[in-house]
């Protein structure tokens, strides 16, 4: 079962730049900045209240959000909602009939284990599902 909304993923094709300007945007400065190796992405977390965004940058052409940008441009990239029990839950989600892109949870950022859900089986948007590391 979905707890709530983790965060919304934005690619960005310059993560410098896009951290000014959401942090104008939202008030605050972002608390955390890490490399994804697995991804080719570098990450950046913004948090106000209880919502969370993730900047999202290619560190080199073999990342998706290279594909992903040359496809759509800057923008929302996916919606990751939080999960008590991945493994649960991408067996319950495959006995729906949702696909997955990748087939086990992988570590992510932030202190994740995450899974991506195909977007042609949800309507277009990519899912990710995640669970805090323990």
């Amino acid at each position: 079962m979905v707890n709530k909304i983790e965060h919304i993923g934005i690619a960005v094709k310059n993560i410098d730049d896009a951290n000014v300007l959401f942090e104008k945007l939202l008030g605050v400065p972002s608390y955390k900045t890490e490399t994804v190796e697995t991804e080719s992405v570098v990450t950046s977390f913004f948090q106000t209240g209880t919502n969370k965004i993730e900047l999202l940058m290619a560190t080199d052409s073999k990342s998706p959000i290279v594909k992903f940008l040359e496809k759509k441009g800057e923008g929302i990239h996916h919606i990751a909602f939080d999960v008590d029990d991945i493994k649960a839950e991408v067996a319950r989600l495959k006995k729906e009939g949702f696909v997955l892109i990748n087939e086990h949870p992988k570590p992510g950022a932030d202190n994740k284990m995450v899974i991506f859900l195909h977007p042609k089986s949800a309507n277009g948007v990519l899912i990710e599902l995640c669970q805090e590391i323990r």
